[in-house]
């Protein structure tokens, strides 16, 4: 961990966001513990998702674009049965299907064919934008939004561990690859539907989960050591 900053000249923050945090939470957060208003961070993380957060401040704010494009990896939990209108748990159950029928094989092929380049609709409750806002303030409102396909690159899609009807997974992926959408895809390919109930971002391209902040410990060190 580094000793000392110099935000308004840049420095590109690791942060392990926290659950139930929004990512602009955390921003708001160092935002207001560094005294400076230009920061911003490369890449949204769902309030239920924790994990890899790159923020960039002053003059490498100018890097965001660069991190948001690079490679992706996951870690998470998915259940298969239920069903959930966010694909996560934010919203309540919304339909329940009989699981005794379904195999490991079948699981593994439908898995397989999620690999590579695919096509996917973000969900309805995402930060895609639509009309300029954000799509989920129209789905917490209860209205449908329509939100266009587009083409993502999985690189690897590891089934971890196998209790049904949890699978525990590693995902590989390309920028813009929505892991919600995923699950929902795989439960509907099954028949019987999925919902997300743990996700953690490990890596962005070469930056590692594993030396990031947390974020308490973050401003402790900034009000101790900043150089501005």
């Amino acid at each position: 961990m580094q000793t000392t900053f110099d935000f308004v000249e840049g420095e590109v923050l690791l942060i392990d966001k926290p659950l139930k945090w929004t990512s602009f939470d955390v921003v708001n957060k160092i935002r207001w513990a560094i005294k400076l208003k230009k920061i911003g961070h490369a890449g949204t993380l769902d309030p239920l998702a924790t994990g890899l957060l790159i923020l960039c401040t002053g003059k490498k704010t100018k890097q965001i674009d660069q991190f948001q494009a690079q490679e992706k990896e996951y870690t998470g939990v998915l259940v298969f049965g239920k069903t959930t209108p966010s694909i996560d748990l934010e919203t309540d159950f919304d339909s329940e299907t009989n699981t005794d029928n379904l195999q490991e094989s079948q699981i593994r092929e439908a898995v397989e064919t999620f690999k590579g380049l695919i096509s996917q609709f973000p969900p309805q409750y995402s930060a895609v934008k639509i009309g300029g806002k954000p799509a989920y303030l129209s789905a917490r409102k209860g209205k449908n939004v329509e939100v266009k396909s587009r083409e993502v690159t999985v690189y690897e899609f590891e089934i971890t561990a196998l209790a049904l009807p949890s699978l525990h997974f590693r995902i590989r992926c390309s920028k813009g690859t929505y892991i919600r959408s995923l699950v929902k895809d795989l439960g509907d390919k099954l028949g019987v539907g999925a919902y997300l109930a743990e996700l953690r971002r490990t890596k962005i391209g070469d930056f590692d989960v594993k030396n990031a902040w947390q974020v308490q410990d973050l401003i402790e060190k900034i009000k101790n050591t900043t150089k501005q």
